[in-house]
């Protein structure tokens, strides 16, 4: 079975890349850049906003793991049009995975609604199909909200809820539907423990013993609304086993 991962340089690819290189599996991958190191694994160009190398990336193989995504920068044409094209190219393949976010058909959110239309161009397809949402990755919470402290505060909207996991272990979970053989919708992917952001920053403190303080705000509109209300969680699925704070932790180590 030869599988192809797309999106190799992103955080979720570089998981798949990094578990995949030890197993039995014909790994072919695909980006716009080609990463520093692709051991044995062969790389493709293909870029989905261009749609150019696509024709190349998905010939000869059997199962795609599609990690390619941009939620900053052109995500209409990368996650909706240059998507589209891309099933419209992969006819053939026997099992198509493709990793979503909890909460895209609640959360007002362009991003996650373009997730949100991408899944519907699957569902639509004639390619046989595995869709499993996750929660939000421990590095993306860290990154986007507790990054750098100004003036020694970690400015927070602090009652937002989270539940993220560690991209590791959604990464071996995909790697895991491989063999399973197409599922629909499957069970969402949710991390260990949900939290406030402002319990979040608390535990990054207290982990690396920092003298910083929390500014807990609060924003208008649907969208903090959403998140207050934890549409981004799933209390039912508790998959992963990695806690915010262990991932803090080995961060130091």
């Amino acid at each position: 079975m030869r599988i192809l991962v797309t999106g190799a340089t992103g955080q979720l690819g570089s998981a798949l890349l990094n578990q995949l290189k030890d197993s039995d599996y014909k790994v072919k991958i695909t980006s716009r850049r080609k990463p520093e190191e692709t051991g044995h694994f062969e790389w493709v160009y293909s870029d989905l906003l261009s749609c150019e190398g696509i024709e190349e990336a998905v010939n000869d193989v059997d199962v795609i793991i599609h990690a390619a995504t941009s939620p900053i920068k052109n995500s209409k044409n990368v996650e909706v049009s240059g998507f589209e094209e891309f099933l419209r190219k992969s006819p053939h393949i026997k099992h198509f995975i493709y990793p979503s976010i909890v909460g895209i058909d609640e959360i007002p959110f362009n991003y996650y609604k373009l997730k949100y239309e991408a899944e519907g161009l699957l569902k639509n397809s004639s390619i046989p199909y595995t869709i499993v949402r996750a929660t939000q990755f421990h590095h993306f919470v860290e990154n986007l909200f507790l990054s750098k402290p100004f003036f020694k505060r970690y400015i927070v909207p602090g009652n937002i809820k989270c539940q993220s996991v560690d991209v590791s272990e959604f990464a071996s979970h995909l790697i895991s539907l491989v063999d399973k053989g197409p599922q629909g919708r499957a069970n969402d992917f949710g991390g260990p423990d949900i939290m406030t952001l402002r319990e979040m920053a608390e535990l990054k403190i207290k982990v690396n013993n920092e003298t910083n303080k929390i500014l807990s705000i609060s924003l208008p509109g649907k969208l903090y609304r959403s998140f207050f209300d934890g549409k981004n969680t799933n209390t039912i699925q508790k998959a992963g086993k990695i806690t915010f704070e262990e991932y803090l932790s080995n961060k130091i180590e």
